[in-house]
């Protein structure tokens, strides 16, 4: 932003959505304060119900749809330009294990985060996590179904690889640890390759 420059509206509305994105990640979302956002936001209190009239919920659901996408598009990077199915998966792992030490063992995914938390108690975000997830399985099953793994078993085999990643995060986190990460990298590879074996038998 240049200096004396008023931020405009979609900045200021960027802040807040980037400040929630960041402390639910860190702090979770029922451990994360309207003002704690508004703060990191550098923005007025009120300007969160500006942006967003339905308050923390509303905030909270753009976030996991925001940060969905994202992810989204990273997996779609990490993964794409490899033909090798079994060594792009034993790769995006060893990267999100990286991920993990740099951000000091914090949840590296606001998703996750908010889906273990209110999965049982807002419709709205469960909703929204369930479809996020979703748009990943959907993506990495395509990608693997490409290179050779037959329907339904790329889908199933999208599945196991997302819920081992999400896990390994669990586990890294308590143990302050990537070894549970790169365990589930050989797990994953050991997966994809099955499901290549057997769609190539």
């Amino acid at each position: 932003m240049s200096k004396g420059r008023a931020p405009s509206t979609h900045e200021t509305r960027q802040r807040i959505l980037t400040a929630g994105t960041e402390l639910f990640r860190r702090t979770g979302y029922t451990g994360t304060g309207m003002k704690q956002i508004a703060a990191a936001a550098g923005a007025p209190f009120g300007s969160i119900y500006h942006f967003f009239p339905g308050g923390k919920a509303q905030l909270g659901e753009e976030v996991v749809r925001t940060s969905g996408a994202g992810y989204l598009e990273l997996i779609t990077a990490l993964m794409t330009p490899y033909e090798d199915r079994v060594a792009a998966t034993a790769d995006a792992f060893d990267a999100a294990a990286g991920t993990l030490a740099e951000l000091d063992f914090a949840d590296p995914c606001p998703i996750a985060t908010v889906a273990m938390e209110v999965a049982s108690t807002d419709e709205t975000l469960r909703r929204a996590t369930a479809e996020v997830f979703d748009s990943w399985t959907g993506r990495l099953a395509a990608y693997y179904a490409e290179g050779g793994i037959p329907e339904p078993a790329a889908r199933e085999t999208a599945t196991s690889v997302i819920a081992l990643l999400e896990g390994a995060f669990m586990l890294g986190r308590a143990a302050r640890s990537t070894a549970p990460v790169l365990a589930a990298a050989r797990a994953a590879a050991a997966i994809v390759r099955a499901a290549l074996d057997a769609g190539r038998g």
